[in-house]
């Protein structure tokens, strides 16, 4: 047998890669930008600056953002002085205060309930993690 003559497994097409994928995987509507594009505008709106760029993940019950950048100019001052406790500090106490707000962009979209809600801010390289614990969904339904 020659090599024309060889038997290839078939490629999958877009519809069978598609379809193996989880609910995960895929995004239908876009939510996912969606919810990176509301939270960058809450931070643009409240902090005066908002992040460079943002990207949301779905892992089952569990919506992640992650934010780039951002930073205040007061805040950029305080970290060359070395005070990233304190800057961490009013950051994670502004989200806190704005738990209300940010959760119910994140719901809206989805349209579940957010159990809980998390902030983190990491430097060098700046970035903020915004973590969501979603409601489950009733059995059956699908995400």
């Amino acid at each position: 047998m020659d090599d024309d003559d060889a038997i290839l497994p078939k490629q999958a097409v877009a519809a069978e890669l598609a379809g193996a994928a989880d609910g995960e995987a895929r995004d239908l509507g876009g939510r996912r930008a969606e919810i990176s594009k509301a939270l960058v505008g809450l931070k643009k709106e409240f902090y005066g600056k908002g992040p460079e760029a943002a990207k949301t993940y779905f892992n089952d019950d569990w919506v992640f953002t992650i934010l780039e950048g951002g930073l205040t100019r007061n805040e950029e001052t305080l970290l060359a002085a070395g005070e990233h406790r304190l800057v961490r500090q009013v950051r994670l106490r502004f989200q806190e205060a704005m738990t209300t707000t940010i959760c119910g962009a994140v719901e809206e979209i989805l349209g579940r309930r957010v159990l809980t809600y998390h902030s983190q801010v990491l430097f060098d390289p700046m970035r903020c993690v915004e973590m969501f614990l979603l409601a489950p969904l009733p059995e059956g339904q699908g995400t």
